[in-house]
């Protein structure tokens, strides 16, 4: 009987959990769409926006081409609801930190919160500086170096899944910090380990920078240096960061 009772009560805890999941979900989506429909009208602008490194690197007088029968309209389409996933953003990682956050310890939920908090601005400043510097950088780089019998037209299909490659590797690669302050945290490596490997990371920066960006020296050193920089800040940073979010239970077997 109390088996019965306590299978029927796990029960009723699971599919209320899918249900705050299932709300939880309903409104970070209802977020996003809401964005993206406010974003439509100007789809066309907000892809020449996203085109505007590639345009100033173009010799005069150029631009894309479209091969697609669609392809016009499906791709601003796919740049604007990324542009709305980004303003959305807050709301989208508040909704998970809602669900997550009442089967939390109070210290895990002070180390969680600006965990959540910096790495969302991390990403979107690896975007940042991959548009507003390393594509001005590589697109004249590239574009110089094409012959002079070739006309450059890039096609908005090849340029958008270009683009997201390098907005995702940059945006994952100043993330560096936050994996290392949490290896760091968890126990799973020390600051004096991170230290002795220092020199495979760099090689290993530069063999991830050459897999996923394009065959150029500029891109992937562009890549490879910050990646290890932020390596460097990650080591400075970590220990700072896990004595002062240590565990209360922590804190207090280290003063008896």
């Amino acid at each position: 009987m109390i088996d019965d009772q306590q299978a029927t009560g796990a029960s009723d805890t699971f599919i209320s959990h899918l249900v705050e999941l299932r709300n939880r979900v309903m409104k970070a989506s209802a977020a996003l769409l809401l964005v993206f429909l406010c974003l439509m009208p100007w789809a066309g602008s907000i892809y020449d926006l996203l085109a505007y490194p590639m345009m100033t690197a173009l010799p005069a007088g150029s631009k894309m081409i479209a091969t697609g029968v669609i392809t016009p309209f499906l791709i601003p389409v796919k740049v604007t609801l990324l542009v709305a996933f980004l303003i959305a953003l807050p709301v989208i990682l508040y909704q998970a930190w809602a669900f997550i956050a009442p089967g939390l310890y109070a210290h895990e939920k002070k180390l969680v919160a600006p965990l959540v908090v910096s790495s969302s601005i991390l990403f979107i400043a690896g975007v940042a500086f991959c548009y507003f510097f390393v594509f001005g950088v590589v697109f004249k780089f590239v574009n110089e170096f094409a012959p002079k019998s070739v006309s450059v037209a890039p096609d908005i299909d090849s340029y958008f899944s270009f683009v997201m490659t390098m907005f995702i590797a940059f945006g994952v690669t100043f993330e560096v910090p936050i994996v290392v302050i949490v290896l760091v945290r968890m126990g799973l490596v020390t600051v004096e380990k991170l230290k002795e490997i220092r020199p495979y990371v760099i090689v290993g920066a530069f063999v991830i920078a050459a897999i996923v960006t394009p065959p150029d020296v500029m891109s992937q050193l562009l890549l490879a240096i910050p990646l290890c920089l932020l390596y460097e800040v990650g080591i400075w940073i970590a220990p700072f960061f896990a004595r002062v979010t240590r565990a209360p239970e922590e804190q207090t077997d280290l003063t008896a």
